[in-house]
């Protein structure tokens, strides 16, 4: 911590060099976060999109902001509740931003709601898709849920009364549970134990989060009631003989932040699932969503119980937990979604008996989800299977269920090759999952390395070890996506299949710093953070710096999900000062100020929201004429350029670089239709539709990459 404790070095010497205050020269770094998830409501605020698309971006934007409460509030709470005077690099205190957050918050979420029920949900009823109430229902109908409901739910619920002998229960993280008012009605003076049944009593019942939240009325499944409406219809079951009052819904989110403290943990993997039992047990409260109608002493009892102020309660006035209704998009009714797309394999693949000799022919560029992502999966597949190959190594972040690549990985294995897996046991909200991946693969005999002290391993990179012709031959794949094939299908990535000799040294040389601690200093084209990545970059920013004015041409062009990190800004901003001209295609946050006179007139910023989320890391400079161009892993952040270790990959194929650089940015910067403008103000608007709308999306859907 600095001399006073609240701002960073690298904030001061920006405030210094540019003479402004930080205000003026950084966006805030969580309301940036809501302006990027405004812009996916905006999605479903589209009339043009299809309506289970507009549902999906209602649903998106709620899980979003799940994940944004559990993580970024949760921090921000934690400052208070430790009195850390910390300001953020815009100036505000943590009390500051949760005041600001929940201004922007609120009012987003009744436009939500009106989307939803004025006009999402009247569109599906049009077209035959209902969500019923429970009375509106035929008698027959009704005792079939009914029984359903004695079958199926009524067994596992299990009502939790609050009094001298039962303390309030600990409620867990976005379930959906009713509280409500039980009291029994006048009890004879001669029952036995009268003063147990005595008084009103507060009532928690947790609906079960493994049954549907939409029951199906009938066969056709086209018409639903709510679990919940299920449940609260049939609530005196549950208290036989006494007198309960309506149910009201609530839902709490909590800390989800995991921190260890690997310098004490003997063993990351035990550690790691000790750290995820505890979390699910003990993790604070920084969100409580209840009911509209709720009444206020209810409220009282439960925000006191829980601890949370009335600051941290949302009434919501209309569908709880929005995510729920997803089980919609899964019917088969391809009219009011997005028409499917047709996913390629690379034409070099397609050419040649095996993927070996047509990445020995040249590199091949992957542009996911138009490529399809069984060329990667096939890719290691083949090398599981391929007599001639000694060795696979790869890195693995997020995999998701049921992966082939996992699969893969175990066969190599039984097939007695050599196999080692760096799986990030640290990568948020997959903790469990790769716990899974990892005992299932060191049962099969692979080399487990669960990442690295005091580093997560982000990089997206596989190195195969090849015997060609008595000599070893490496292929690699690296990208900007994880190796999970079910997001691969929703996010864009690009990525390289190459046996370039000295990328796949640095691959060598790249593993053996994950998996033995090597002291690598140097990679001969690869940029690694935290060794040489954040250098570079900021050479070759400076260099486009001194060609503008040295009157020689420059351009800086960079895509990626968030630009967060001071020093990269301030190197952007002199860049600017100097004329050089500055695209940033930043889907998310972006706390860089463009357009500010004297400081950012020639940088632009946009964010691409649309049909797929952009995941895809671009960075292009100009460099008078001798062009620069990587893909990687990594965010301009300073997580991925100090705390993570991460890869990027320079484009050395010239008809692959004259694509990306000709064709694939050009795409982007022209969209018209998913494009937002970063205005100086912090808020975005709409690039103005030309005739004919550009989609970058669309336009990569059609064309043949």
């Amino acid at each position: 911590m600095n001399d006073l404790g609240l701002k960073s070095n690298a904030t001061r010497i920006v405030q210094a060099r540019f003479g402004r205050e930080p205000g003026a020269l950084f966006f805030n770094r969580e309301l940036s976060w809501l302006e990027f998830n405004r812009r996916v409501l905006n999605e479903a605020l589209d009339p043009s999109n299809p309506l289970l698309e507009r549902l999906k971006f209602l649903s998106i934007f709620s899980t979003n902001l799940d994940e944004f409460f559990m993580i970024r509030v949760s921090g921000l709470k934690e400052q208070i509740a430790e009195n850390v005077a910390k300001l953020s690099p815009d100036g505000m205190s943590a009390g500051e931003q949760l005041r600001a957050i929940r201004e922007r918050v609120r009012p987003m979420l009744v436009e939500q709601m009106r989307c939803l029920e004025e006009e999402v949900m009247p569109g599906l009823a049009a077209e035959g898709i209902r969500i019923c109430g429970f009375s509106s229902i035929g008698d027959k109908e009704r005792q079939r849920l009914n029984d359903y409901f004695a079958t199926h739910i009524f067994p596992v619920l299990t009502p939790q009364a609050v009094d001298i002998s039962h303390p309030f229960p600990f409620i867990s993280n976005l379930c959906l549970n009713f509280g409500l008012m039980v009291e029994p009605p006048r009890i004879p003076a001669k029952y036995p134990a009268k003063h147990i049944f005595e008084g009103r009593r507060f009532v928690r019942v947790k609906l079960p989060p493994n049954v549907a939240r939409l029951v199906p009325v009938d066969e056709s499944d086209t018409r639903f009631v709510l679990l919940d409406e299920l449940v609260a219809s049939n609530i005196g079951s549950l208290f036989p003989n006494m007198r309960s009052q309506n149910p009201h819904l609530f839902r709490i989110t909590r800390d989800a932040d995991i921190e260890i403290r690997e310098d004490e943990a003997g063993d990351i993997l035990r550690t790691m699932e000790r750290e995820l039992r505890h979390q699910k047990r003990f993790s604070f409260p920084v969100r409580m969503e209840i009911a509209d109608h709720m009444p206020d002493d209810m409220l009282q009892l439960l925000a006191g119980s829980i601890g949370l102020t009335e600051q941290d309660v949302f009434r919501v006035k209309g569908f709880l937990n929005i995510p729920d209704l997803m089980g919609l998009y899964s019917l088969d009714r391809p009219e009011l979604k997005d028409t499917p797309i047709t996913y390629s394999i690379p034409s070099a693949i397609a050419a040649f008996p095996n993927c070996f000799d047509a990445i020995r022919k040249s590199d091949i560029f992957l542009h996911h989800p138009y490529t399809a992502y069984t060329t990667v999966t096939d890719f290691i597949d083949a090398a599981a299977e391929d007599d001639k190959v000694q060795a696979i190594k790869i890195c693995l972040y997020r995999t998701g269920k049921n992966s082939p690549v996992i699969k893969s990985l175990m066969k190599a294995s039984q097939n007695g090759k050599q196999v080692a897996a760096l799986v990030e046991l640290k990568a948020r909200f997959d903790e469990e999952n790769n716990i899974e991946w990892a005992r299932l693969l060191e049962n099969e005999g692979v080399h487990v390395i669960y990442g690295m002290r005091g580093l997560k391993t982000h990089s997206k990179v596989t190195l195969v070890i090849r015997n060609e012709d008595d000599a070893l031959r490496r292929y690699v794949h690296i990208a900007t996506g994880n190796y999970n094939p079910f997001t691969s299908k929703i996010y864009t990535d690009a990525g390289i299949l190459t046996c370039d000799p000295e990328i796949g040294a640095d691959a060598t040389d790249l593993f053996n710093f994950l998996t033995g601690y090597s002291y690598q200093t140097e990679f001969r084209q690869l940029l690694v953070a935290p060794i040489n990545l954040r250098e570079r970059l900021i050479e070759m920013i400076r260099r486009e710096t001194q060609n503008a004015i040295d009157g020689k041409t420059s351009r800086i062009i960079a895509k990626a999900n968030s630009l967060t990190d001071d020093r990269i800004i301030t190197e952007l901003y002199r860049a600017s000062q100097a004329g050089v001209r500055i695209d940033l295609i930043i889907r998310g946050i972006c706390m860089l100020r463009p357009g500010v006179p004297g400081l950012s007139e020639n940088i632009r910023v946009i964010s691409i929201v649309g049909r797929f989320l952009e995941h895809s890391r671009v960075f292009y400079f100009l460099n008078d004429g001798k062009e620069d161009l990587y893909i990687g892993s990594a965010d301009w952040m300073h997580r991925n350029l100090d705390r993570r270790v991460e890869a990027v990959v320079p484009i050395r194929d010239v008809s692959i670089r004259r694509y990306i650089i000709d064709k694939l940015l050009p795409a982007y910067l022209k969209d018209n239709v998913n494009s937002g403008r970063l205005l100086s103000n912090g808020e975005y608007e709409r690039v103005q539709n030309g005739d004919p709308g550009f989609d970058s999306q669309l336009w990569f859907v059609e064309k043949d990459v």
